[in-house]
């Protein structure tokens, strides 16, 4: 089945699952309700939102210097930076780090760019275990589901779903409370994060200046396994750089209440290499896999160029009418959303997901609510016109015709109402109609009830 088959099955039947919407409402609900009053620890929220797109625009403008920087810096601090051009890899380069230190077991912190990269099949596959410590990545790890949002991965789930699968999955007594189940999870991850080996992570942002990365959370997850383990692996799309330290107090903020409505996440943490001598805690060796993977190919092109300012604190998911409609899973893709619908064709190719950049009402609220203020709705019109110059739209006659129809008035005026009726619902009865009541065409156009008043 062809991804867009796939996309329009599963949002079909997401859209009309009323159990599947009902949990969706509530969750977004709350969080709308917590970012407005997250927003009001801002003075001036315009001005830094303007400030960050200014930071992001010369940090994109000039990554190449930036990403060299930090190389220097990080290595200076005792740091190992390993550059891949696509998700194979880096993936063997994990493999390879795995190999030589004989791990048996992985620790992960939360990381969308090793979901992009399908790495937990790959370490599973070559015989290692793999724990995702997040726990909204530990609840879709056991349900064997792919994250469901890009901040929230288990957003689509009730309180009871998950009591459930913690009863089915590690035999737990049912209907425990959140608070209950969420000590079952501690648990059992504490006895991972001392067994495993390797502990990765992603990173929210790398830091030019200083050659470090910085992770923001709220669970603790992440400081442990990136310093219980021995060996420390980040993988960072390379898109994540700022240039300096100090734009941290712009940027953690605003990922905080655009992400979860916080006026700052609940840990913090600046990494810069592995522990020096006089340190008691942090691993023996630290890389960073600063990962390609068709990043580039968005740099490349002007149009394009600004989705890399994205800081990925999911707010223009949640404000989309689709997304809130059909849901993460119906895109088929590591991003969805806006975001996910602009940047994964120029990631993972346009004739195979050029259909996304539809899944859009161009209404602007992704525009108005991203931190960083990416036009985005415009950049899905981009892509809509992108996929027509390469004539990968199968329908462009369709459009062709309509065109003709729509600058004549004599083709306009050509036919009786019973047949524009029927050529009408012919042509859309699959489509358009499939949820819509019927079109009828007047007997008269306006234009001939008008030549007709002016004769009168």
């Amino acid at each position: 089945m062809s991804n867009l088959a796939t996309f329009l099955q599963s949002a079909e039947t997401k859209a009309f699952d009323s159990s599947h919407r009902q949990k969706l409402n509530f969750n977004i609900g709350k969080y709308l309700d917590t970012v407005k009053v997250g927003k009001q620890q801002y003075a001036d929220l315009e001005t830094a939102r303007k400030r960050a797109k200014n930071i992001k625009w010369r940090a994109i403008e000039q990554l190449d210097l930036h990403l060299i920087d930090f190389e220097r810096n990080f290595t200076r601090n005792g740091g190992t930076v390993i550059w891949a051009k696509d998700a194979q890899e880096a993936v063997k380069a994990v493999l390879n780090i795995a190999r030589k230190v004989d791990a048996r077991t992985v620790v992960k912190a939360k990381s969308m760019v090793t979901e992009e990269i399908e790495l937990n099949e790959h370490l599973e596959k070559a015989g290692l275990k793999v724990f995702e410590t997040d726990l909204g990545e530990f609840i879709q790890q056991l349900d064997g589901e792919k994250p469901y949002h890009i901040v929230t991965p288990a957003m689509h789930k009730s309180k009871e779903d998950v009591a459930k699968l913690f009863h089915e999955k590690l035999g737990v007594e049912e209907n425990l409370t959140p608070q209950q189940l969420t000590m079952v999870a501690r648990q059992k991850l504490r006895e991972e994060y001392l067994r495993a080996e390797i502990g990765i992570s992603g990173a929210n942002f790398i830091i030019a200046d200083t050659g470090s990365i910085a992770i923001t959370e709220n669970e603790g997850n992440a400081r442990l396994s990136t310093t219980f383990p021995k060996v420390h692996i980040a993988i960072v799309g390379i898109e994540k750089v700022i240039p300096s330290i100090k734009d941290l107090g712009l940027f953690w903020p605003l990922l905080a209440t655009y992400g979860t409505g916080q006026n700052v996440t609940v840990y913090s943490t600046i990494l810069s290499g592995p522990k020096r001598d006089n340190e008691a805690d942090g691993p023996e060796q630290m890389f960073v896999i600063l990962l390609d993977n068709g990043r580039t190919n968005v740099l490349a092109d002007p149009d394009m160029r600004e989705a890399m300012y994205c800081i990925r604190c999911g707010a223009c998911l949640n404000v989309c009418p689709i997304y809130r409609n059909i849901g993460g899973h119906s895109y088929a893709t590591t991003y969805s959303g806006p975001i996910g619908s602009i940047i994964t064709p120029h990631l993972s190719g346009m004739e195979e997901f050029k259909h996304l950049s539809q899944a859009s009402s161009l209404c602007g609220a992704c525009t108005e609510t991203c931190p960083v203020n990416i036009d985005l709705h415009h950049m899905l019109l981009l892509n809509r016109k992108k996929a027509v110059e390469q004539r990968l739209e199968k329908d462009r006659w369709m459009w062709r015709l309509w065109r003709k129809a729509m600058l004549s008035r004599r083709m306009m005026n050509r036919g009786s109402s019973g047949l524009r009726n029927f050529g009408f619902r012919l042509l859309v009865k699959k489509s358009w109609a499939k949820r819509r009541a019927s079109v009828e065409f007047p007997k008269k156009s306006f234009n001939k009830l008008w030549t007709e008043r002016q004769k009168d």
